[in-house]
């Protein structure tokens, strides 16, 4: 027997081993590298006639208008203050997501406006909305108005709201969509995030259709 050609058999597949290892590796790698961003057009609500026109007010009584968000992403959320769970569940992980998109890409994330707009304008004057958003995201914007301007804004943006029974005590819970829209620059609609699922998938939707 021949006992260098032993080591030197096993020493080439021991190479083509290796060499046909990174190849799998390589080709794995490419597999799994990052999507070809989405196109505009492929956006979920792309072409859904959701937002439009409205003027409300902040919570220091100055006007505010839908056109005033053009040229950045917005982020917009319906609900009211007095909500004892779902909006601040929403809102939180909606502003969490958002934080964490800013610190992963601050200058997409610097791009993007959130909005908080009540749906109970009765009780959320905007004291009332100033110390309600002032437990989540510090460039989150309140908005309120009259209930006439407050039923134009929620009709353009397909949200449902109803006032539930008011009992002896005076106070009364709201049924309402709760939905947080992704809207670009241009004001119209791209994605629903998804709150429900936590801040890490609002993140993860953010990184996909904001450039």
């Amino acid at each position: 027997m021949n006992r260098h050609a032993m080591p030197h058999t096993f020493h080439h597949a021991i190479k083509r081993s290796v060499s046909a290892l990174i190849a799998s590796l390589c080709l794995g790698l490419a597999a799994c590298g990052p999507a070809a961003s989405p196109k505009p057009e492929e956006a979920p609500l792309f072409g859904a006639s959701i937002g439009g026109p409205f003027e409300l007010v902040d919570t220091a009584g100055k006007a505010v208008r839908w056109a005033d968000f053009r040229g950045k992403y917005a982020i917009v959320y319906f609900g009211y203050a007095y909500c004892p769970d779902v909006c601040p569940t929403d809102v939180q992980r909606m502003s969490r997501g958002l934080a964490d998109f800013e610190k992963a890409y601050p200058d997409r994330g610097a791009s993007i406006q959130p909005v908080f707009i009540t749906i109970d304008p009765e009780r959320d004057t905007p004291a009332v909305v100033a110390e309600f958003i002032g437990n989540f995201h510090p460039r989150l914007i309140g908005l309120t108005g009259t209930p006439t301007q407050v039923k134009s804004a929620a009709d353009a943006f397909r949200v449902f709201y109803s006032k539930g029974e008011t009992p002896d005590s005076g106070n009364y819970l709201m049924d309402h969509s709760n939905i947080t829209y992704l809207f670009g620059p241009d004001g119209k609609p791209i994605a629903t995030l998804p709150t429900d699922l936590g801040p890490e998938a609002v993140a993860a939707e953010l990184e996909k259709w904001v450039r």
